[in-house]
C-alpha cells in the first residue's frame, strides 16, 4: 500500500491563494496562480506536480542533486525557463513555501 503524500494539491493551492493578490485561472486545462497576470505557479494535469519558474543554471543543479523531485517536461518548461516538482517527494508545507 502507499502512503498518501504529505503535500496535495490542494495545499499548493491554499498555500498560493494565501498570498496577497494571487488568483487562480484555468490555462490549458490547469489551474494557474497568478499576481498581476504573471503566473508563480501551475498544477500539473493530474495534480500530483507543480510548475515553478527557476532560473536555468539553479534548476539544472536542483535536477542533478535531485531528480527524485525535480524535472522538466521538455519544450515548453525548456523554453520558459520553468520546471516541475514532485509533490509526492516534498516533506512538509515549509518545504512547499521555499
Amino acid at each position: 500500500m502507499t502512503a498518501e503524500p504529505t503535500i496535495t494539491a490542494a495545499d499548493v493551492r491554499s498555500s498560493a491563494l494565501s498570498l496577497p493578490d494571487t488568483t487562480e485561472k484555468l490555462a490549458w486545462g490547469q489551474p494557474t496562480f497568478r499576481v498581476a497576470g504573471k503566473i508563480f505557479v501551475s498544477l500539473g494535469d493530474d495534480e500530483t506536480t507543480m510548475g515553478v519558474k527557476c532560473p536555468r543554471e539553479d534548476r539544472a543543479e536542483l535536477i542533478a542533486t535531485e531528480p527524485e523531485k525535480f524535472f522538466i517536461r521538455e519544450g515548453h518548461d525548456d523554453h520558459y525557463a520553468w520546471m516541475r516538482v514532485r509533490l509526492s517527494a516534498l516533506e512538509d508545507a515549509d518545504e512547499l513555501a521555499a
